[in-house]
């Protein structure tokens, strides 16, 4: 795994060790206190590398196949949480829009909230967590990404070279397209994972707009 994917969220995030509950779930998630051997390490990982006190529900999902858990912090150190071929806060709008095509609370807070601390203002945040795309305050590149993100999610089956033209012709390369998909289809793992679980919203959004507090 990565040495540390420490990202600005954390600062905000590691305040709320005190106020974290146990989730009443559809399917018994590994909490914390319940993590042994590969997964407490896991864990542990996280805490450590993610700088988070709280491990999100959707890995003690994953913790449920411990091989799982493991390869899942892989990708979202390597993939998610970091700038690629799409800046971090393209991936966030991307991973909010999703989750809010798939009706996933959990990932639609969490995402949102992300977004918000790579610069999305309210507006932005309301209109992709309701999946308002026409109404987003975003550049027409954006738009037309967003618009081939709700495809991807909702008829895979019907993208073609046409789709590709289009979103070269507003300026995304090959490698950013691709990027785009991959995001998009993990968050349809994700959302899925979360909803059939029963994850429910961590209320992150509660802390929108909250200044960040600097590091020691």
């Amino acid at each position: 795994m990565n040495e540390s994917v420490r990202t600005p969220e954390y600062a905000l995030l590691g305040e709320r060790k005190n106020a974290v509950v146990r989730a009443i779930t559809n399917i018994p998630i590994v909490e914390e206190d319940h993590a042994e051997g590969a997964v407490a390490e896991s864990y542990a990982y996280f805490r450590e590398h993610f700088g988070r006190q709280d491990v999100p529900g959707i890995l003690k999902c994953f913790a449920t196949h411990p091989p799982l858990l493991q390869q899942m912090m892989e990708i979202a150190s390597t993939l998610l949480f970091c700038d690629g071929h799409l800046p971090r806060q393209a991936k966030e709008m991307i991973a909010t829009y999703v989750s809010s095509l798939n009706r996933c609370p959990y990932c639609v807070d969490s995402h949102a909230f992300f977004l918000n601390v790579y610069g999305g203002g309210d507006v932005l945040i309301d209109t992709l967590s309701t999946g308002d795309v026409a109404q987003a305050p975003i550049q027409e590149n954006e738009r037309i990404l967003l618009q081939f993100v709700q495809k991807v999610s909702c008829e895979s089956y019907a993208v073609s070279p046409k789709d590709i033209s289009r979103l070269r012709d507003a300026g995304w390369s090959d490698q950013q397209i691709a990027e785009a998909v991959h995001v998009t289809a993990l968050f349809a793992c994700f959302n899925r994972v979360a909803n059939a679980f029963g994850l429910p919203s961590q209320g992150l959004l509660d802390m929108r707009n909250k200044p960040i507090a600097p590091e020691e």
